[in-house]
């Protein structure tokens, strides 16, 4: 039969109707279960246990504008680049210790003691931008002490630090159950409850010197003895963590006296190196030490970057300034780095550590430590076993713009060892 033109047979037209009815339906119900799902919620994705891969997008940048959601993950060392964040004031704040609550403070670094009347310096804490940082726990730094010794080898940097883990810790023992033993070399704080000692050793290139037991106040007269350690390192065995630091004394010039085998022969023998070259070979001495020695089943190694100096006031743009004088703000400019870190030096401990076979745990305090230029111990501090003058405290050629406050920033140095620890 033929069919009309431009007109369909009804059971065709039923079962397409039938048919575009079904779809609709299927249509609708994926709609309606679309608009209730998650994928317009945009929750984060917990990183601490899913590594992004090198070619995924990070979350925070899928997330960039969403500012209702702190999406900083809980702190994991592995994942957590502490070195990149800011310093948030805040006052609300409050140091576990003060330079009068705390005996252990040298001097050189009690500013309040020595007239520092500013007190903003005490109120800035470091943010991470991708994780949340924890903060110091006395309590909970004494239970991992529990039973161990902890030593902190290296210069007076090491020992700013040693001061502040002292004194972070101190104030919830009883006064009976500690106890401070200081020496020229080495110095013992025990915290007989938990049968834990916090201890110091003086060794400001770690390696031998004619420098380091008896102070020569000449740079030009300074040999170091970069192949030999063990006279200093015997001293460091033992130990359950360990925490080394080197590097202020090495910037005394652009070339060291270095020397291999005895120091009988005094000045002779000697040749002027690189700094840089010294300070490898220096370091590939103590990183030989470490793996001969120290076994990683029993003994943990750390070691702290370097501490920036802040002698050149026009590396943060104030060229009317003099070294850290009267500064009272950290440098606000992210990423700052100053001509008081020598990235070709922290190069250096890089690759060293990376070819040992003991793991090192750096803890890089650096990055951080540039910003805060308001931190340091600047003319509130002593000289030559003096106390400045108030005369000599209004002369900003005198301000000690490489040693830090207690409290202060080495409070936030010992913040990450405790995170990493």
């Amino acid at each position: 039969m033929k069919l009309l033109r431009g007109k369909l047979p009804l059971p065709i037209i039923i079962t397409t109707t039938c048919a575009l009815f079904f779809i609709a339906v299927l249509y609708a119900g994926r709609l309606s279960f679309l608009s209730s799902s998650s994928i317009f919620k945009f929750k984060t994705c917990p990183r601490k246990h899913n590594k992004p891969k090198s070619n995924e997008r990070k979350v925070e940048d899928v997330l960039v504008n969403a500012s209702w959601n702190d999406d900083r993950f809980d702190f994991d060392p592995e994942e957590c680049n502490l070195a990149n964040g800011k310093w948030v004031f805040n006052h609300s704040i409050r140091p576990l210790y003060s330079d009068t609550s705390c005996p252990y403070i040298d001097r050189q670094y009690s500013c309040v003691k020595n007239g520092r009347e500013d007190s903003d310096y005490l109120h800035w804490e470091w943010q991470p931008e991708d994780c949340t940082f924890p903060q110091f726990n006395p309590e909970l730094a004494l239970k991992k002490l529990q039973g161990k010794r902890l030593l902190f080898v290296g210069d007076s940097l090491q020992r700013n630090q040693w001061e502040s883990f002292v004194c972070l810790v101190q104030s919830i023992i009883p006064e009976k159950e500690k106890s401070m033993k200081r020496g020229r070399i080495h110095s013992v704080f025990k915290a007989k409850e938990y049968n834990a000692t916090i201890e110091f050793y003086w060794a400001p290139f770690l390696v031998e010197s004619n420098t380091d037991i008896r102070i020569i106040g000449d740079p030009k007269k300074r040999i170091i003895k970069v192949d030999e350690i063990t006279e200093r390192a015997k001293n460091w065995t033992g130990v359950d963590i360990l925490v080394f630091n080197t590097y202020v004394w090495w910037m005394s010039g652009l070339r060291v006296n270095a020397l291999w085998g005895s120091f009988a022969n005094g000045e002779q023998g000697y040749e002027e190196l690189d700094t840089p070259v010294a300070y490898k070979l220096g370091l590939r001495t103590w990183a030989n030490w470490v793996d001969s020695t120290i076994n990683p089943n029993k003994t943990r190694v750390f070691f702290t970057t370097m501490s920036p100096a802040h002698t050149k006031s026009a590396d943060w743009g104030n060229k009317d300034g003099v070294k850290c004088f009267n500064e009272t703000m950290p440098v606000k400019k992210k990423n700052h780095w100053g001509s008081g870190s020598n990235k070709g030096m922290m190069s250096v401990l890089a690759k060293v550590v990376k070819k040992m076979k003991v793991p090192v745990t750096v803890i890089n305090i650096t990055q951080i430590s540039e910003y805060r230029i308001d931190g340091h111990s600047s003319v509130y501090t002593e000289t030559g076993g003096k106390m400045l003058t108030q005369e000599e405290r209004a002369n900003p050629l005198n301000a000690d713009c490489i040693h830090w406050c207690l409290p202060g920033v080495p409070d936030t140095w010992n913040q990450i060892f405790l995170a990493m620890l």
